[in-house]
């Protein structure tokens, strides 16, 4: 079955072919460590370990690699501004590497959380200072890169085009139109590789042209080729990098050895805050721990994406969170009553399970499509008959979501003797069908602060 995704790059849906058969190269655009992810961080996030899933439950190995930014993007993501990482660290009076290490820490805290899958190469930008200097020594040699007095620029109109992945005509673009007007630039759109360090600089190291810091986007075409190679497969990240950071590493990949460094571009849309921006003025940036804060299983928010496309955009409401943490109790207690299932499966039930497997394998292959592909989810969570047999589809489908649906919320274990023994004398109530006793001992629980929850399967109570 073939796999298709979309890509940027050619503004169409393709059918992936990767440049090896036995592995599939990845390169995504990590964190700044400079402050906390958010849950708009997070989505990116989210749809890049569905894309590794989807990608290993094709067959396909993976080796992926991630960059952790710790220097050089400054506030405007272009040229101008102060280092992310020295505003951060002079605003809650730390060092800069105190600052990476305490954000960087969260930000895997994060992912764990979400049960997303740790790329197998992780790689600091200041561990690759030298890689950086030789590429952008190499553009220099290759007439793509000139000095100024305050960097090294890379001369974009050295490119037969920029930008590629936009559609946007930057030769009749007005100067400064995205950047602040630099009068010994070449062009306006020219971006620093490298940037010369003023003397009270935290962040320099030694270079050809004297102490200085490495521009943004030279980060991840250094490292990406060093781990991955000239050419890859993939490349991903937010929609927010296309007109700046990977038309750019595009622009860098092309100077130093004539060649796009992905095959296929990929990006995650925005999200919305009750159908707005999420900004600080609006006090509504929300992270992980928001969402954990008040009493939400992390992995909520993860199923909670799935109900748009990742090239769609997706409003973030506390509603739809609520829902979406019902849904997973729901999903989580219909995989444990199919496991402990024994009702017969036929011939023609078994018809029915493989054809909603190829039906799964369809959606998830067309780019991902997690909102159709959850429609067949619910469709075998909710099969009439309980058999194990469809609790293991529900768990290699699991393969793909990453929801955990094997854990348990049951709390029995945690709950009081005196609990437990309610809890049993109302389902024999129940059995019984002694409607009245079952009321009172519903009351009794209640009272003692248990929330109870009767299902056609079964009774959930909890704390």
């Amino acid at each position: 079955m073939d796999l298709k995704l979309y890509n940027t790059l050619t503004k169409t849906k393709e059918v992936f072919k990767p440049i090896d058969e036995n592995e599939v190269r990845i390169y995504s655009c990590g964190p700044t460590v400079y402050k906390n992810a958010t849950i708009g961080n997070m989505r990116t996030n989210i749809f890049q370990d569905v894309l590794r899933r989807v990608l290993k439950y094709n067959g396909y190995k993976i080796k992926h690699a991630m960059n952790i930014t710790d220097v050089g993007h400054l506030v405007s993501d272009g040229d101008e501004g102060e280092d992310k990482m020295l505003k951060s660290a002079r605003e809650e009076h730390k060092s800069p590497m105190e600052i990476a290490e305490y954000y960087t820490k969260l930000f895997f805290d994060d992912l764990k959380s979400l049960n997303i899958e740790t790329p197998e190469i992780v790689c600091k930008a200041t561990d690759h200072i030298q890689e950086m200097l030789e590429y952008v020594q190499k553009l220099v040699e290759n007439g793509y890169a000139y000095e100024t007095s305050t960097a090294i620029y890379f001369d974009v109109s050295k490119l037969d085009k920029y930008p590629i992945l936009t559609n946007l005509d930057v030769e009749n673009q007005k100067a400064g139109a995205r950047v602040e007007v630099d009068k010994e630039k070449k062009n306006p759109y020219d971006f620093a590789l490298w940037i010369k360090a003023p003397e009270n600089h935290l962040m320099k190291w030694d270079s050809p042209w004297g102490l200085s810091y490495p521009g943004w986007h030279i980060e991840c075409s250094a490292m990406g080729q060093k781990y991955l190679g000239e050419q890859f497969d993939i490349h991903t990240g937010g929609i927010d990098l296309i007109p700046t950071h990977h038309e750019n590493e595009i622009a860098q990949s092309k100077g130093k050895c004539g060649k796009i460094p992905a095959n296929y571009w990929m990006h995650g849309e925005y999200l919305l805050i009750d159908g707005g921006k999420m900004s600080k003025s609006l006090g509504n940036v929300y992270l992980i721990k928001d969402i954990k804060e008040k009493g939400y299983d992390a992995i909520v928010y993860k199923l909670f994406s799935y109900s748009s496309h990742y090239r769609n955009k997706l409003n973030f409401t506390w509603e739809g969170i609520d829902s979406a943490s019902k849904s997973l109790e729901r999903l989580r207690n219909s995989y444990r009553i199919h496991l402990e299932g024994n009702d017969i499966i036929t011939s023609e039930d078994k018809e029915k399970l493989t054809s909603l497997e190829e039906k799964f394998h369809s959606a998830i292959n067309d780019d991902l499509n997690m909102p159709l592909a959850m429609s067949f989810v619910w469709e075998a969570s909710k099969f009439e008959k309980k058999n194990k047999e469809i609790a293991n589809i529900l768990a290699k489908f699991d393969t793909v979501l990453g929801l955990k649906i094997d854990e348990i919320n049951d709390k029995n274990e945690e709950m009081p003797q005196e609990i437990l023994d309610l809890i049993e004398q109302r389902k024999e109530a129940r059995k019984n069908k002694d409607f009245t006793k079952s009321d009172e001992l519903r009351d009794e629980l209640i009272k003692r602060g248990y929330t109870v929850k009767d299902t056609k399967e079964e009774m959930i109570v909890k704390k």
